[in-house]
Parts: structure tokens; sequence; C-alpha cells
């Protein structure tokens, strides 16, 4: 048989961040005490209740059998009405609302429903992965566009609807950006929906820190704009609203022909998330104190933002302060910029006892920048600061001994 790689693997970059994980394994390997921002894992725990309601159901026989790879009803209709709700936004859960085992699936199954070989999307950059290698695996062709909202913004899709060929059949857009934190207010999106509407277009947008913001100004959602469910489907997650990241529990809504493509390709697929899960996700939506429970979790991740700013700051290292999400997209300290994130973030595990995530893994543009995960309680975040102004005041015997590490790289 050939030994040639497979046509879609062929399609994928070395995993860059496969480099650091292996890094960071060797050094707890060898005893070292490793604080680490690098994945975005929340480490709170899942609400007593949640979990109350998923063990009283798993009890049942009749719960043990295939689901739904739609979503069992009474979740799609919890979903409906968390965004009628949160958002004032009507969904029919029948046509308008497919559950999806967190929105990494629903993106990978959307762009295997809606790409043929050789189509374009336009992809920030940087952004999280699976928003352009969804894509690549199934044949699309990805065009880079800015993360920044402003006038290059719409510049750049107004370029990449004149020069590509095909037309671009999608865009990605990711507010509360991963890994950048960037937020947007519902003007943009209004001016996204019209050009979107304008060149038949359709808009993916991934919403998954829609809870997780800070100084008291939610992120709106590009559905309230009038006329978006003509183009759009939005991707929310479970996961860090509700620290149910393992749980694997998300959602698409919108616009009902590119929910049906996906609905279609799931059936396919999978048979959704076992049913205790559903219906534990469903209390969790529906549950009268979700609000409070929520602020508990976005207070949390505000109080260690701001425990890193001040702490990270005092080390020597000036970190922006995310208005959302759980990250802060950093970058890099300009002793360090000639060596690149991957090599930095090498250094910080092997000199620091620090894990971050290298700009680099998100796309090109991100390379001057690490991502840094509000994972880690206050505690641990100093004692990081600590490490890192140990390592600071050392640079420049550091940075003459990683000299033949950047001539390799």
């Amino acid at each position: 048989m050939s030994n040639t790689e497979f046509y879609k693997i062929k399609r994928l970059p070395p995993y860059v961040f496969e480099q650091v994980n292996r890094l960071k394994a060797a050094a707890r390997a060898n005893g070292a005490d490793i604080v680490d921002l690098g994945m975005g894992n929340p480490d709170l725990p899942t609400n007593k209740f949640i979990v109350d309601k998923l063990v009283e159901t798993v009890q049942r026989p009749d719960t043990h059998g295939y689901s739904s790879s739609r979503g069992i009803p009474g979740l799609r209709r919890a979903q409906a009405a968390y965004y009628a709700r949160r958002f004032n936004v009507k969904l029919n859960p029948d046509t308008q609302v497919v559950a999806t085992l967190g929105s990494k699936e629903g993106f990978a199954n959307m762009a295997q429903a809606i790409t043929s070989p050789g189509d374009v999307v336009l992809c920030p950059n940087p952004s999280y992965p699976i928003h352009a290698f969804g894509f690549l695996m199934v044949g699309g062709v990805i065009r880079s566009i800015p993360v920044t909202p402003g006038p290059e913004f719409f510049h750049a899709l107004e370029r990449a609807v004149v020069h590509s060929i095909p037309k671009p059949i999608a865009m990605i857009l990711c507010y509360p950006s991963n890994p950048t934190a960037e937020v947007v207010e519902l003007d943009f999106y209004k001016d996204v929906v019209a050009f979107a509407r304008k060149h038949e277009i359709y808009v993916l947008s991934d919403l998954a820190y829609s809870e997780i913001y800070f100084d008291g100004v939610p992120p709106p959602s590009i559905l309230e704009v009038p006329g978006a469910m003509d183009v759009c489907v939005e991707f929310t997650s479970m996961s860090k609203t509700f620290s149910m990241a393992g749980w694997r529990m998300g959602f698409a809504v919108g616009n009902e022909r590119l929910i049906a493509a996906l609905a279609r390709v799931k059936s396919y697929l999978d048979y959704g998330a076992f049913t205790p899960i559903q219906v534990a996700a469903a209390a969790a939506l529906n549950d009268p104190d979700a609000d409070k429970h929520i602020d508990e979790v976005r207070q949390t991740y505000q109080r260690r933002r701001d425990v890193m700013v001040e702490s990270f700051g005092r080390a020597g290292w000036e970190i922006p302060a995310p208005r959302a999400s759980m990250f802060a997209w950093a970058p890099l300290p300009e002793k360090f910029r000639s060596l690149g994130s991957l090599e930095f973030s090498k250094l910080l595990i092997e000199k620091a006892d620090v894990a971050v995530a290298p700009g680099i893994g998100f796309g090109e543009h991100g390379d001057g920048f690490v991502r840094l995960a509000l994972v880690e309680n206050e505690q641990r975040i100093r004692q990081a600061a600590r490490n890192l102004r140990r390592f600071f005041d050392s640079a420049d015997e550091t940075m003459h001994n990683v000299i033949p590490i950047t001539a390799r790289g």
C-alpha cells in the first residue's frame, strides 16, 4: 500500500500546540509544578443541581437507548427560551435549533453540510482552529479576514468578494473572540448582515463566550439584527457558561435552510448526546436561578483577569485586560519578540514553569502573541507571576542560551 499521506491529513498543518503539550508533560514527569494557562479547560465544577439531574435521569432505563441527533424536544425548547430571554430573539425549536456535541462539532459538521471542494470561506486570522480547519478538511479554501472590527474589516470583505473565484459562500465570526477576546457592538453586526444579504453569503457566528463578559456589558447576538435569519447561524456552548466542557453540549440556531442541512448530516453521523446529559442541560437552561449561577462564574473569571493583569504587570509583562471571554491575548514582551510565539511558549515552560498557548497556533497573524487562559485560581496566577518575574530578571543570560533554538526555528 502507498505510504503517501491521506488527503485530509495533508491539508492540516502540524498541530503546534502538541509541541507545547509534549514539553509540559515532560516537565511534569520530572516533577515540575506547571501553572497551566494554555488550554481553555474550565476548572470550575458543574453546578451540583445539574449533576443531580443527570444522576436522577441516568437511573431511568428508558433514557439509555439511542437519543435524537437534533436534540430532544425539551432541550431545543429550552435553548429557544434562552434566546428569547437573553437576546429577545424568537426561534422555532423544531426548525431553527439543533443541539450539537459542543460548538466545535457543530462547526465541523456545518462545514461538511455546506462546502463543495474549492468553495471559499472567509475566516478571521487569528481564530479558533476548527473555524478554518473544519472547512479545509472538506476541501474548502480559506481566505483570511481581520479579527478587529472597523473599516479594514469591511475593506477585506469587499476585496474578498471582488477577487475570490468562486465567490465566498460563507464568513465566520467569533465575538467575544477566541483567542483575541475582541468584542463588538450590535452596529457591527448590522453592517455584516447587510453585506452578507447583499452578496448572498452565509454568516456562521461563534458565540461560545456570550456569558463570560466583564464590566457589565453583555455581548449581543447577530440574530438580534433584523433580517439576520435570512443568512445567519449562530453556535453557542454550555462548556464555559455552565462549566460543562466535558459534557459536550452546544447548539446551532438560526437560518432554517442551514439548520436543516446540519441536522441532515448529523443524522448520518451521530445519535446526539446521551439523553441524561440533554435532560440535565435543559434543566440548567430552564433553572430560575441560572442567571445567579452564571454571574458567580463571571465574577470568578473577572477576579482572575484582574489578578493576572495586576500581578503580571508588576512582573514586567503588560497584559491588556480582556472585556470578555476566559482568555487574555498578550503581546510577547519586547525582549522576546524575535523568538516568535512558539519558542517563547516553550521557554516559559522550561524556565518559568508556566504554560501558555502560542499565538501561531491560531493563525500566522497571531505569532506576536500568546493566549492566556483564566483557568487557574488567583493564588496560582500570582505564583505564575512570581515565576515570570524570576525568569525575566535572568532573561539576559537566558536569551544568550536560547540563540541556538531560534537558529533552528
